[in-house]
């Protein structure tokens, strides 16, 4: 790199980073540096990517006990402007917009991540059991590690039991039915899907260890139906 000489030796380097998230159950999930074009904050020369894998963050935001209708997303953003302030960087919310943050690029660039059936990134030892929660934007160079790379675990998968799994069929080579399993959702017969999370996410045999727990699941699921309401 033709400025790493200006790379940031500071203390607030990427293990204290690390440091700071973990005491929230969070993770760094990889980083790379923005180009033009990759949609990153003007004047951004690092982007680190943070998120979540395993049980560590949801005990985390269950002690914090925060309330609200979207009370992640509040935790979320309070918890991380607050770690964006202390190291000087600008925090970008995945859940914020629109214009939304490209995060599934930037997620593509940051660590070794590849696409699914389902259209969700999934991870080689996490699998579809993990999410970004945040970006944070620095405006110098940290000395990052090298990204990891992987072969893209369902390659190898000739059952994909994640497109058989569901009881709607909301999932094909056409795309997702968000329609068709939002009404579902709303039927007594998906109420195994809204207590326990998608049948057809858990349905992959890849990161079971990092499966989320039945509240974690539900969560996320009355949220993605609380903007979907019943047809009339």
């Amino acid at each position: 790199m033709s400025d790493s000489e200006n790379i940031r030796p500071k203390g607030d380097s990427l293990a204290t980073v690390q440091d700071a998230l973990a005491k929230h159950g969070l993770i760094l999930r990889g980083g790379f540096y923005p180009q033009s074009g990759d949609g990153a904050p003007r004047g951004t020369r690092t982007l680190l990517l943070v998120g979540n894998a395993g049980p560590a963050m949801w005990q985390a935001f269950k002690a914090a006990n925060p309330g609200g209708r979207d009370p992640l997303n509040c935790w979320t953003r309070k918890l991380l402007s607050e770690i964006a302030d202390r190291f000087e960087a600008r925090v970008i919310y995945p859940f914020e917009g629109p214009p939304y943050a490209p995060f599934v690029a930037w997620a593509t660039r940051a660590e070794a991540v590849h696409p699914s059936p389902l259209g969700i990134l999934i991870h080689p030892k996490y699998g579809l059991w993990h999410a970004w929660r945040g970006a944070l934007a620095f405006p110098d160079l940290l000395n990052l590690p090298e990204t990891n790379t992987s072969t893209a675990p369902c390659v190898d998968c000739t059952d994909r039991p994640c497109l058989t799994s569901c009881p709607v069929g909301a999932f094909a080579d056409e795309g997702y039915d968000v329609a068709g399993c939002a009404a579902h959702l709303h039927t007594p017969q998906g109420e195994d899907c809204l207590a326990e999370g998608c049948r057809a996410r858990r349905a992959c045999p890849i990161g079971l260890d990092y499966r989320y727990e039945p509240a974690q699941a539900a969560l996320h699921m009355a949220a993605f139906l609380r903007d979907r309401p019943p047809i009339r």
